[in-house]
């Protein structure tokens, strides 16, 4: 449904909007009181109460205890790993694009960036091939994390327990004509690609489309974007995969290295 201006306040979510009401009031205190909080906003107690406790049980706010009958609260740690996720999400743009740009003159096909959000994956960088037959994706677009090689290889790397938590929630559909929509072929999927530390794809977002990807990790160790290479499937024949994938393994070492990863020999 497309809105029109005069449509948006009524289309927002009130209860949403005085959660965030609540917390856009630390922005200027370093520290309130529930006290607090009932005047600057105005909600009965009980109700402003229910909402505190909600957003101090997911970690958005915290509770200061000072031996007392009052109730102080400040922002809680939830909020700085989502400040440092952006963060991170915009510095590894800017770290990688001249790796990704290397690697698309060494082989000549288009270089993608992603990363993942919620059950979905997120194009943040691309460069395109001089091809004039080329696969189409765009800064900004969105796959399931089932579908294609690079959101696969964000899938596969998350904890066993996310894992489990993420999969029965996937509605599968066929996207292309390759589309894994088989609960059993993407769990097999994921374990072959531990195994083998990349993951390939043909026709699984697109038809006629091929992709290879592998993992880049961050300071930590930590799995926190995919690069991959695409283009049409002719281009991406068993002669060929092989040295595609030898020059993407030393591409995302490079980033994963300038990330601030040092790899355990």
């Amino acid at each position: 449904m497309r809105l029109i201006s005069g449509d948006i306040m009524d289309y927002r979510n009130k209860t949403v909007l005085k959660g965030l009401e609540i917390i856009n009031l630390f922005k200027h205190h370093e520290q309130l009181s529930l006290l607090d909080l009932v005047k600057m906003t105005n909600l009965p107690k009980s109700t402003l109460h229910r909402m505190v406790i909600t957003l101090e049980s997911e970690g958005y706010l915290k509770k200061v205890d000072y031996n007392n009958n009052t109730s102080w609260y400040t922002l809680g740690l939830a909020l700085l790993e989502l400040g440092h996720l952006v963060e991170q999400r915009l510095e590894i743009r800017k770290i990688a694009l001249p790796t990704m740009m290397k690697l698309r003159d060494q082989v000549n096909e288009a270089v993608n960036l992603i990363v993942m959000d919620g059950m979905e994956a997120v194009y943040i960088e691309k460069v395109d091939t001089s091809h004039p037959v080329r696969v189409y994706t765009r800064v900004g677009r969105r796959a399931p994390l089932y579908a294609g090689a690079c959101p696969r290889i964000l899938l596969s790397y998350l904890a066993d327990e996310e894992i489990e938590r993420i999969i029965p929630q996937f509605n599968f559909s066929k996207i292309g004509d390759g589309t894994i929509t088989d609960e059993k072929e993407l769990r097999q999927m994921i374990l072959e690609t531990r195994k083998k530390g990349f993951t390939i794809s043909y026709s699984e977002l697109e038809n006629g489309s091929a992709a290879v990807a592998m993992p880049i990790r961050g300071y930590n160790g930590k799995v926190i974007a995919g690069l991959s290479i695409a283009g049409p499937i002719e281009r991406f024949g068993k002669d060929r995969v092989p040295l595609l994938l030898d020059e993407l393994d030393w591409a995302v070492k490079e980033i994963s290295q300038n990330m601030g990863y040092m790899q355990v020999r």
